[in-house]
């Protein structure tokens, strides 16, 4: 019997919810917001994964969804994370789980990192203004190194580096579940 997979989201932005939906169409699960989730709706699938953006490096809305999960006496399956952050930049995401999850939780739960992008148009006053002096700080910082440089080029505006490619380590995950 197949198991059924509720692909949970918080996503300000809309990358996180694209990636959740993609997921979703890729696997025959369900995509739902985190605002629209009853603890009833839970007792209907097998699999939960809760997804997010990073967020000023923390995973936005993680807290509630631990709380949401730990008042249905549930533990997600997966979590996922989206980010303006090239994927190839292994040892900030590493550095990024770590001070986000618990040992338990990078021991336990599988987590993957998804690249996305900016989106200032539909970002709040406070994370646009907030993006915007970082940014123009970055500009003019004196010595800046290579990358440095690339980076404060990158989040002048906005952008968009996500793939349907980037869902393949979790949908490959999900399929293994669905097997044992």
């Amino acid at each position: 019997m197949k198991k059924k997979t509720l692909i949970l989201y918080k996503s300000k932005t809309g990358f996180t919810k694209r990636y959740a939906e993609l997921i979703a169409a890729e696997t025959g699960g369900t995509a739902m917001d985190i605002k629209k989730a009853a603890p009833a709706v839970f007792s209907s699938f097998d699999t939960i994964i809760f997804g997010s953006r990073m967020h000023a490096g923390r995973i936005d809305g993680l807290d509630d969804a631990r709380n949401l999960f730990q008042k249905c006496g549930l533990k997600p399956s997966a979590l996922f994370v989206t980010g303006a952050m090239p994927n190839t930049e292994t040892q900030t995401i590493t550095k990024m789980w770590e001070n986000n999850l618990t040992a338990e939780e990078l021991a336990g739960l599988p987590h993957f990192y998804m690249q996305s992008g900016l989106c200032y148009e539909k970002m709040g006053f406070f994370d646009k203004t907030m993006m915007k002096m970082f940014a123009f700080m970055m500009k003019h910082k004196k010595g800046k190194s290579l990358d440095e440089s690339r980076f404060a080029k990158s989040i002048a505006s906005s952008y968009d580096i996500s793939s349907e490619e980037y869902i393949r380590p979790l949908v490959k995950w999900l399929q293994d579940e669905q097997v044992r």
